[in-house]
């Protein structure tokens, strides 16, 4: 447990503008270790708002003590918002994050914290609660090295992102309005480390059918089965993936019926959409608002849409990858880029207008899966990445 881990790369050149932070942040990897390993043993599911405010009351306390000006956003059903402010003069960039975990209290029991084989490991380590971890230091080294913030920062962790971010989208996208930039805290893409320059729009839609129950035996053609109309309304919503566009359609939970001798008065299907254009949204809508019933005696009820715009790969965020990749090469990265599939707080913000670059996080794999791990040799220079991208943009 004690093993320091082995650097990933040689040490940089003293005249290179990232080597002063990171030599500062070498000499700190086991307190940035120590703080992550804190985080993730404070189980947060999103669902818990108790569990999720005592983290949000640990990262206030390690944030006010980097002189950082802490406003927590109270929310009733979720988790309260933590926004920490760092001064500086220029204009304001967001480094956005959440830490909310899709883990249930009690996970620790069967997946604990571990630090072995050169990786941490341990329910919301990736995802993303290292994030947070390199923004703390990242202006933490920024003010050691050179003094004071070149700039203000906002680091904004909301508390209800892995359930669609409903109460924090407001607050996300009235901080970003006034930010020159946005730097997402989720985890990089891969383990290579590639950045996200794109991201699918997320939505759901839940198709219900009323039918008319009877009894299954004695009067079968009375009833309408609502089950078998539902079948056929998915044979259809089958056909609106279009995977050359970037739209996939996926009918995920079926609920339907009360006994097997009896017509099911009732089914329903929640569906998940991606897009990978806006305008797709309008078509989509149309698309299911236009089913119609095919047994005329069953009704359907349609609800729902997308709810998480796309992180489209503007001229604006190409530019923000390009300055990453230079910056990174200077802190001995060879950074590429991935638009993916899963959305994040930064499709609110790149809807906007707002340049957002995403995947700035920690390096690793398994998110949402019992193999959630980081490596620690890239905790360091991705910081400094961070870091140098505060004070370069």
């Amino acid at each position: 447990m004690n093993a320091q881990p082995k650097k990933a790369r040689k040490t940089l050149s003293t005249s290179s503008p990232a080597a002063a932070l990171e030599e500062y942040l070498q000499s700190h990897l086991g307190a940035m270790i120590n703080v992550i390993r804190d985080l993730v043993q404070y189980e947060s599911p999103s669902n818990n708002k108790h569990a999720v405010d005592e983290l949000g009351q640990y990262l206030a306390d390690v944030f006010r003590g980097a002189r950082a000006r802490v406003t927590m956003h109270w929310n009733e059903r979720y988790g309260d918002h933590m926004q920490a402010d760092f001064d500086g003069e220029g204009e304001r960039i967001l480094l956005l994050g959440h830490h909310d975990t899709v883990w249930d209290l009690g996970t620790l029991k069967t997946m604990p914290f571990r630090q072995e084989n050169g990786r941490l490991s341990g329910p919301g380590v990736l995802d993303m609660k290292t994030g947070i971890v390199q923004a703390l230091f990242a202006m933490d080294a920024l003010r050691a090295v050179r003094g004071k913030s070149p700039r203000p920062v906002t680091v904004l962790s909301v508390t209800d992102e892995e359930v669609g971010s409903e109460s924090s989208r407001k607050i996300t996208e009235r901080i970003a309005r006034e930010c020159k930039a946005v730097f997402v805290l989720e985890p990089s893409f891969g383990l290579h480390g590639a950045l996200k320059t794109g991201r699918k729009g997320v939505g759901d839609y839940t198709i219900r059918v009323h039918g008319k129950a009877a009894h299954a035996g004695l009067d079968p053609r009375k009833g309408a089965n609502a089950i078998l109309e539902l079948s056929r309304q998915l044979l259809k919503v089958e056909k609106f993936t279009d995977f050359p566009r970037g739209i996939t359609v996926n009918p995920g939970v079926i609920r339907g019926g009360t006994r097997t001798n009896v017509v099911a008065a009732e089914a329903i299907c929640d569906v998940d959409v991606r897009i990978s254009k806006l305008q797709q949204s309008a078509v989509l809508e149309k698309k299911f608002r236009g089913l119609k019933p095919i047994d005329q005696r069953c009704t359907l009820e349609i609800d729902g849409g997308v709810n998480r715009p796309p992180m489209e790969r503007t001229p604006a965020v190409a530019k923000l990858f390009k300055l990453a990749q230079r910056l990174g090469a200077d802190c001995g990265l060879q950074l590429k880029e991935a638009s993916v599939g899963g959305g994040s707080d930064g499709n609110f913000t790149a809807a906007l207008g707002v340049p957002t670059l995403d995947g700035l996080g920690a390096v690793g794999e398994g998110a949402h899966a019992v193999n959630e791990s980081i490596l620690v040799d890239q905790l360091v220079p991705r910081t400094v990445l961070l870091a140098r991208l505060i004070e370069e943009l």
